[in-house]
């Protein structure tokens, strides 16, 4: 290894890997073709171990990348659980959905894709769980949208909001089952198949498109603020990205010196929510804003939920259910098959996010058996996500892939670092008891930008297809169409399914309501049964980007081979090579200096520990 830059923020990087698979080029370039080859040096592999410092600060920084994803989730649902006045309950809610993704975390890079990759709420879950709130029979009561008439430690209105979470829970659980018989029986790569670019951007489409509500009501609580919090984060993100600022470092051989970093890049939203709230904090200490809750611009003030704090415990464990924090789940079948449909969308997304994660640590393309293992582990995820309550699931976080592009380091000890991070931030009940305090208007504008960029996401899956086709143009614009018309109008029309059968009223009622539902089945079916070759369809190109073409080298065995010892152990039983989610030829991938035997049972013990 020879020093080659200097570090001066984290586009650079403290030394170049030589001869390792992390400098490998891309497919069809020549190691000599281009000039920019260092810059496209890893200063981490997959494999390394950064310094511990540096580990906590970049984990640190994952943490903050998806720390609006992760908040926005709890906020969203609130609206349904019928908590918008329940500051204490919602920071209940942001603690356990922190501490689930952590844990999450952990599993992902331990036992399941093994990349850098962070886990989090998932967005394709939300969408049918607030179709699934949207029916009739949970309803908010309307004394529970007066902040003024609700008494957040009476019975019924804990009864109220409990109810629903438990319906939510059992659903999660059930729905995430799914995933994980998909993921460890390897069918993923079968629902890979008939699946193609006009199929996913419709579904991630409409995911942003449907939130269009949520996002409007809490902006509209006063739009000088919400504008404000947007135009902020689209100066931080799009115009200040590339500008570094000087930070203060301490190094063995510099001593005490400066460093720039690009700070506006790595925590635009963080930063845009920090100035809009210390704004409304200051309008508030001056009454500015007004002090009477009939009056508009009223939620904008920031002592609304000043007691929450206060109330807020020191530490918190969230714990799973049966009985659980909310009580016992139900099941109900409208609420399953809402929450598959997000699930496949779901596991669509993160073998997506796997390759281009691979791609940005240096590591080898994910081999089958790895990404097997990973959908199975996201599975797992979600279960615990229902069990513990959050009334979410969990997924791959593509923001964070992107990180890794920025920091020049892909060492899952990052992440690792990340994911206990985020747990220490779940037990830590004022740290979501500060989040919930969050003004509405701040939190509005911080669903403009996020939501607009989901559905961008989902229309930039269009690139491989041919848009210059009839056929899918036809395609694309009529299930995106039919997204909005449909379930606009069933909301509109309640009571229009009557088929005598409430079980499949209310399970049409919660399909036909979910927008990415609606759009994505369409999608799929009439590009599979429309004619059209693959290439026009975007499928060769889809299966291009995303293709598996991986062998087991040794450099794959090192990255995607499970840990402490298991490999190696779990290779003297010939039957696992048959088994979807093993390393085929155990021994072939591992590294030859390591003899093979039994591994150190603590080791074993470990692993199933953690």
């Amino acid at each position: 290894m020879t020093s080659e830059k200097e570090s001066n923020g984290l586009n650079n990087y403290a030394f170049a890997l030589e001869g390792r698979f992390c400098d490998l080029p891309e497919r069809g370039e020549d190691l000599d073709s281009s000039i920019d080859e260092d810059t496209n040096k890893l200063a981490y592999c997959v494999t390394d171990v950064p310094p511990w410092y540096l580990s906590i600060l970049l984990g640190t920084q994952h943490c903050l990348t998806a720390f609006g994803g992760i908040i926005a989730i709890p906020l969203i649902l609130s609206q349904g659980l019928c908590l918008q006045h329940d500051g204490l309950t919602q920071s209940y809610l942001i603690s356990t959905i922190f501490f689930v993704s952590g844990l999450c975390t952990l599993l992902q890079v331990t036992f399941g894709i093994r990349l850098p990759i962070l886990q989090g709420g998932t967005f394709t879950l939300l969408a049918p769980s607030m179709a699934m709130l949207s029916m009739p029979e949970f309803t908010c009561p309307a004394w529970t949208q007066n902040a003024s008439s609700v008494n957040t430690s009476s019975t019924e209105f804990i009864e109220v909001w409990q109810s629903r979470m438990r319906a939510l829970q059992g659903s999660i659980i059930v729905g995430s089952l799914f995933q994980v018989f998909v993921g460890f029986s390897g069918l993923i790569g079968l629902f890979m198949r008939f699946i193609g670019p006009l199929t996913i951007a419709p579904t991630i489409a409409l995911i942003g498109l449907s939130l269009f509500d949520s996002a409007g009501s809490s902006a509209g609580n006063h739009w000088g603020i919400s504008s404000m919090t947007t135009a902020l984060i689209i100066l931080f993100s799009q115009y200040l990205r590339h500008i570094a600022m000087p930070f203060p470092t301490y190094s063995k051989d510099k001593k005490l010196h400066t460093s720039r970093v690009y700070i506006f890049q790595i925590l635009p939203v963080l930063l845009g929510i920090t100035v809009s709230w210390l704004i409304c904090y200051i309008l508030t200490a001056y009454n500015v804003l007004p002090a009477e809750p009939g009056q508009y611009g009223y939620l904008a003030r920031t002592d609304l939920k000043g007691e929450v704090i206060s109330q807020a415990p020191w530490f918190t464990f969230p714990y799973p259910a049966n009985p659980g924090q909310w009580g016992k789940p139900t099941v109900s079948l409208a609420g399953v098959v809402g929450i598959l449909a997000g699930v496949i969308s779901s596991m669509i997304e993160s073998v997506g996010d796997y390759h281009a994660c691979a791609r940005l640590s240096g590591a080898p393309p994910p081999p089958r058996h790895a990404i097997n293992r990973g959908i199975g582990i996201e599975g797992i995820g979600c279960l615990l996500a229902g069990a513990w309550g959050t009334g979410n699931g969990t997924t791959s976080y593509s923001e964070n892939v992107g990180a890794l592009g920025i920091t020049k380091v892909g060492s899952r000890v990052v992440i690792v670092a990340s994911g206990l991070f985020m747990v220490a931030m779940g037990i830590l009940g004022k740290m979501g008891a500060v989040f919930a305090t969050i003004p509405s208007p701040v939190i509005g504008g911080m669903f403009m930008v996020m939501f607009g960029v989901i559905c961008a996401a989902g229309v930039s899956n269009l690139q491989y297809a041919d848009m210059n086709s009839s056929r899918n143009i036809f395609i694309f614009g009529f299930s995106m169409f039919s997204g909005l018309v449909i379930p606009n109008w069933i909301l509109k029309n309640p009571k229009a399914i009557a088929t005598g059968v409430v079980e499949f009223d209310q399970m049409l009622q919660v399909l036909l309501t979910t927008s990415m539902f609606v759009g994505g089945f369409f999608g799929f079916v009439l590009d599979n049964t429309v004619p059209g070759s693959k290439q026009e369809r975007g499928i060769l190109a889809w299966n291009k980007a995303h293709e598996d073409d991986s062998c087991e080298t040794l450099e794959t065995g090192q990255v995607y081979n499970l840990p402490f010892g298991l490999s190696s152990y779990l290779s003297s039983f010939s039957w696992l090579r048959y088994v979807p989610f093993c390393p085929p030829g155990l021994s072939s991938s591992l590294d030859p200096k390591q003899p093979l035997g039994t591994p150190d049972p603590g080791q074993i013990m470990i692993g199933v520990g953690l």
